[in-house]
């Protein structure tokens, strides 16, 4: 527990500072009343809550916009729950069921295979080839749930334990359902929500499979089709890693034996607990102070003149720019994941050296950890068209 040193002295000088007293500070004087979180209340007067307008009227009901319809809301709701709720049997376009050639509702499922190829195209640049991770983004294959139980035993060691949990869609999600949701509404990064029902299925099955996740105990193959029926019945390494295993056949003895298993020392990784002077070090060390007196400071009067220089209005966007403001800047923008961020002069004069044919060429086949035009669907010409914006912008 932190201590704070003058409390009279400090919460005089924090309710000083605060934007209320800042706000009010022009006329309205002290304020007169507390809100029971600590803020300060102060009086409206002539229409006014210190040097703002506020809008007097009394107002009953509200008409802002409208009531949604079925479809619209049905185009949103994605979520999944763990118990397989909210899986989709067939694929949807804007909250509609998608008809087959045949005038039947097409089913959502994808194969293995597919599932790789969406991977490649779209995952691997950033998570890396089989789930193994990539510069700035997480693993999604590997570990185990044993190497779950490794705990930094004691943090403040100069050489604390060195190994660490390895927490991965195999090793730590207890759901295979989870998987399915996060991959339909976050994924691929840098458009989210662009794979339909059957792709997100296949994404699911492909990563369920590199991570050595058994379907009905046989291993999950390339010619293996995901479906929300198959999906349900999916059960993942730690899928009981997350509650406590107690005795509650009598419902009556449930609170007595989660007390007595959170009571045992064990669990909590070095099987000693402290109770009474656990701090040995100096406790002044632990004192929270603060040194100055922000008073004289906290009080100005508001300020109100607007005399800001007028900024130019920015000039009209390049097609290119926008192109790679759209579908490049994640890999490009960000100099953590390895690949010529815009702006860096050396590294794009390196590239340009290969020649401008050979950094096309590059650009629309792929090359190292970037897929083939990174992953879009952008024309020929259109990716030249970014890949000079780039090199432009970065002399």
């Amino acid at each position: 527990m932190f201590k704070l040193e003058n409390t009279k002295k400090l919460k005089f000088t924090l309710l000083s500072i605060s934007l209320s007293t800042l706000l009010a500070s022009s006329a309205l004087g002290a304020p007169k009343e507390m809100s029971v979180d600590g803020a300060v209340k102060y009086p409206i007067k002539d229409g006014k809550y210190s040097s703002y307008y506020i809008n007097t009227q009394e107002v009953k009901d509200y008409n802002i916009g409208r009531t949604p319809t079925k479809r619209e809301v049905a185009a949103w709701d994605v979520d999944v729950r763990p118990d397989g709720t909210g899986l989709p049997e067939f694929d949807m376009k804007s909250g509609e069921v998608v008809l087959g050639d045949d005038g039947k509702p097409k089913k959502a499922e994808g194969s293995v295979e597919l599932g790789n190829e969406l991977y490649d195209a779209q995952c691997a640049m950033c998570h890396g080839d089989f789930g193994t991770g990539g510069k700035g983004y997480p693993r999604l294959a590997g570990g185990s749930k044993e190497s779950l139980k490794i705990q930094r035993l004691n943090p403040a060691d100069e050489n604390p334990n060195p190994e660490t949990p390895i927490r991965t869609i195999g090793s730590y999600w207890p759901y295979a359902s989870t998987l399915y949701w996060y991959v339909q509404d976050s994924m691929p990064f840098p458009h989210p929500k662009s794979l339909t029902n059957s792709e997100t299925y296949a994404v699911t099955a492909y990563l369920l499979s590199v991570n050595g996740i058994q379907y009905e105990g046989e291993d999950l193959d390339d010619e293996f089709v995901l479906d929300k029926e198959k999906l349900m019945k999916i059960i993942m390494p730690n899928h009981d890693g997350f509650y406590p295993e107690v005795d509650t056949k009598d419902p009556r003895q449930g609170v007595k034996n989660m007390t007595a298993l959170l009571s045992d020392p064990k669990i909590y990784g070095t099987g000693t607990r402290c109770m009474k002077d656990c701090i040995k070090e100096d406790t002044q060390k632990l004192l929270l102070k603060i040194e100055n007196d922000l008073t004289a400071n906290a009080n100005q009067p508001v300020l109100t003149t607007r005399d800001l220089p007028k900024t130019e209005a920015k000039a009209n966007v390049l097609p290119a720019q926008k192109t790679y403001e759209e579908t490049c800047v994640t890999c490009h923008g960000n100099p953590a994941l390895g690949a010529p961020v815009l702006g860096d002069k050396a590294a794009w004069a390196k590239v340009v050296a290969k020649g401008i044919d050979k950094v096309y060429d590059n650009g629309i086949n792929g090359i190292n950890a970037m897929p083939p035009k990174g992953g879009t669907d952008l024309s020929d010409e259109k990716m030249k068209e970014v890949i000079d914006y780039m090199i432009n912008s970065s002399k």
